[in-house]
């Protein structure tokens, strides 16, 4: 009998826990669309090289705390920031490996982020990155990313992010 009352215990306990959790996205998942502007020239830049490759791209590191946006154009309404970085991570081919976090600052899902990993081809015409987590209504989150690139003024870019994220 002490061993079923002590299981019983347990199993109130964890549904205590279960049920003191913040609650995520309600729903199947979550459509995310905005546009990431990558400064990294002028009197006020959101991306920063700190580090050289010894050779050519290969290792550069690049800092960013770039602005979201609803629209393509940098005066558009602010929806979030992406701070992070991406590292030139190909000897020959510039591709860059991102990390990410998005923070969304605007909308129904203001004070919640989602991280984001993976491989930039900026070659091909749509990159596909990972949803690995998040925080607030997108907690443990996964999912996937496809980007693209909307304008280049080398080195500065505006790029499409269409975010698909099943809480």
């Amino acid at each position: 009998m002490a061993s079923g009352g002590w299981l019983c215990s347990v199993l109130l306990a964890l549904l205590a826990v279960l049920a003191a959790r913040p609650a995520a996205v309600s729903g199947a998942s979550a459509h995310l669309h905005f546009y990431m502007h990558d400064v990294l020239t002028g009197p006020a830049p959101t991306a920063v090289q700190v580090l050289d490759g010894p050779r050519g791209h290969f290792g550069d590191t690049i800092v960013i705390d770039d602005a979201l946006t609803a629209t393509s154009s940098a005066a558009s309404a602010g929806v979030g920031r992406a701070q992070g970085r991406y590292v030139w991570a190909s000897k020959g081919n510039p591709e860059l490996l991102v990390t990410m976090e998005v923070l969304l600052t605007s909308g129904p899902y203001a004070g919640s982020s989602v991280t984001v990993v993976g491989r930039d081809d900026i070659g091909a015409a749509v990159r596909e990155l990972s949803v690995i987590g998040g925080t607030g209504q997108f907690r443990m989150a996964r999912g996937y990313v496809l980007w693209k690139t909307v304008r280049l003024d080398h080195p500065n870019a505006v790029l499409e992010l269409d975010v698909f994220v099943n809480p």
